[in-house]
């Protein structure tokens, strides 16, 4: 069976969003995944599913992620093959930039359109790059994400909805899972 690292978003915020690790361990059982695995408490799961389709795995995880938490959990899946990869392409980019703050990887169900991309890839803001490509925004900053114009432009909104992950967290992941 295909092993897959899933990414949920927008949990564990405030009082309302409340999803355990033990919770998303029983509905990732649910939906059919075996071998489960998480790690901290932020959304970050390993598992192997019969399904050949990653679409499939993220349509049949936030089915079950809804139906036990009792409200939406947006999930990105990948499979760990594809997860290293994308890990080492955060890991190439921050040696060639090497930012003095913060490395943050967004990730995305879909690559974001090539409009989208263009506009993002323009803008201009003293010690922030980004990098799109593929279904990650590769995001490096030489201060924080809390005063990052960057971040919070209409352009990288534009890019669509996804998660963010440290580079950090990602190395972790990549290194235990895949």
């Amino acid at each position: 069976m295909p092993t897959y690292v899933a990414f949920l978003r927008a949990i564990n915020l405030g009082a309302t969003r409340k999803f355990s690790k033990d919770a998303i361990r029983v509905a990732t059982e649910a939906a059919g995944g075996r071998d489960v695995e998480t790690y901290i408490n932020t959304g970050n799961v390993r598992l192997t599913h019969s399904a050949r389709s990653v679409g499939k795995v993220q349509q049949l995880l936030e089915e079950a992620y809804a139906a036990e938490a009792g409200f939406e959990v947006p999930t990105i899946v990948f499979t760990a093959v594809d997860l290293a990869a994308l890990t080492a392409r955060a890991e190439e980019l921050h040696a060639e930039h090497e930012p003095s703050g913060q490395h943050y990887v967004t990730l995305y169900a879909a690559p974001p359109g090539a409009a989208a991309v263009e506009a993002v890839h323009a803008l201009a803001h003293a010690g922030e790059t980004v990098v799109v490509d593929g279904r990650a925004a590769y995001v490096l900053l030489d201060g924080d994400i809390h005063t990052s114009k960057l971040l919070s432009s209409k352009e990288f909104n534009a890019l669509g909805r996804g998660t963010a992950r440290t580079v950090k967290v990602l190395r972790t992941v990549t290194g235990k899972w895949c």
